[in-house]
């Protein structure tokens, strides 16, 4: 179908607005300023359709994956008059993910895309997102315990939205809960205005310059070896919604490329990571329709809300028990994403091969949530691996030294 301007405007905010709830809850969570991660995810979407041809319909927005990871870098370097000290830390942790992204595109170019799978399979990849998700399960409780009234109203919202929703509504439940959610606090008087008053029409993002550390490195950048397979089930699904295979034109490897340069670029200026997002590959099943130039309108769009400082400032009104109730949810669902991943690639679990496997990464990733009491810490002297770096190494390793079970002849 054939776009003029006036449709393709109207398409990108629908695409916007599917993208704008997720994209906003992971610098609400982490501390890091949301303008700038809107900005990020404008740009790097720009970035990534200009790299892959122009061909994929695809937008880049902030990352779930690496929340737990960027609170961890938070926490190690907080001091009680600076408790995002660590924050720059993480967004340098970004640049060498990203980093990674573009070794891995140069190896899926030589090899081709069974390298990661041969890496990264199910039976790794699963546990890990089954932990990075119930890891993030504490940050949820202790925003929505603020106010638990506020923080069903937002739980229950977005459950019912998701449930019972039709066409492009369903795709938006973050968008009616935090909307929900944000008038039950008005009520219950728990919002401050006095930030959107005081906040000029336009102002530019925030940008902060990183910071680089072994350390911080350590706890984040091994989330890429997660994210890449993320990508690649992605760019697998937006090509079996339109009918085309982009893994082969214009390149898995472009593809990957565009994304991890796009996220290098986010830390460079002080955003989150950015991913390839399935909720708008939701809004292309929804609409059927997939023009690319759709995407970059809703890119631009994003650009244009992280300049309106009025839109920021409501942004970081939302009080802890909305934004709380509606982690409790998502980061729950992370969770059983890792599970559909197992069992939807059929991982037998009556081998002891397998269950060694899951049980390294979810116990060592688990460990995590004990903070400086986590006990399962390897450090090499320039470097300490623990939490999810920890559990994605071991998992790739014990998947690559521990033979596979054959099936018993009968």
């Amino acid at each position: 179908m054939k776009l003029d301007w006036s449709k393709r405007i109207l398409f990108g905010f629908q695409h916007a607005l599917a993208m704008f709830g997720a994209t906003v809850l992971v610098p609400f969570l982490t501390g890091l300023d949301i303008s700038v991660a809107l900005f990020t995810a404008g740009v790097g979407t720009l970035l990534f359709h200009l790299l892959t041809k122009k061909k994929v319909p695809v937008f880049l927005g902030s990352s779930f994956a690496f929340i737990a990871p960027i609170l961890s870098v938070k926490a190690m370097y907080a001091t009680p008059g600076d408790p995002d000290a660590g924050l720059p830390y993480a967004t340098g942790g970004i640049i060498i993910t990203g980093l990674i992204y573009v070794v891995a595109a140069g190896l899926i170019k030589i090899f081709g895309s069974d390298i990661m799978k041969r890496l990264l399979p199910p039976v790794v990849i699963g546990p890990i997102i089954v932990t990075i998700g119930l890891t993030l399960t504490p940050v949820a409780y202790d925003m929505a315990k603020t106010h638990w009234g506020v923080a069903l109203i937002s739980m229950l919202t977005v459950a019912l939205v998701n449930v019972f929703g039709k066409g492009i509504y369903r795709s938006l439940p973050i968008m009616f809960g935090v909307g929900t959610g944000y008038a039950a606090s008005l009520v219950f008087n728990l919002v401050d205005v006095q930030p959107i008053l005081d906040a000029k029409f336009l102002a530019l993002p925030n940008f902060m310059a990183p910071k680089f550390s072994l350390d911080a490195i350590a706890v984040v950048a091994p989330i890429a070896l997660v994210t890449i397979v993320e990508h690649l089930g992605d760019i697998s699904t937006i090509g079996a919604t339109t009918g085309e295979d982009y893994i082969a034109d214009p390149g898995l490897h472009r593809t990957l490329l565009s994304d991890g340069l796009a996220t290098s670029l986010a830390g460079l200026v002080g955003g989150p990571s950015n991913t390839t997002y399935s909720e708008n590959t939701g809004v292309l099943a929804v609409t059927k329709v997939y023009d690319p130039s759709v995407l970059r309108v809703a890119g631009v769009i994003a650009i244009l809300m992280s300049v309106l400082g009025k839109f920021g400032a409501l942004i970081s009104t939302i009080p802890e028990p909305v934004m709380g109730g509606i982690s409790v949810i998502l980061f729950g669902m992370i969770a059983s994403v890792g599970m559909r991943v197992m069992v939807e690639n059929k991982i037998d679990f009556s081998s002891g091969r397998n269950m060694l496997i899951a049980a390294f990464v979810l116990t060592l990733g688990m460990m995590s949530i004990l903070g400086e009491n986590n006990p399962a810490v390897i450090d090499l002297g320039f470097i300490q691996l623990q939490g999810l770096s920890l559990a994605t190494i071991v998992g790739i390793i014990l998947n690559l030294i521990l033979p596979e079970e054959k099936p018993e002849s009968k």
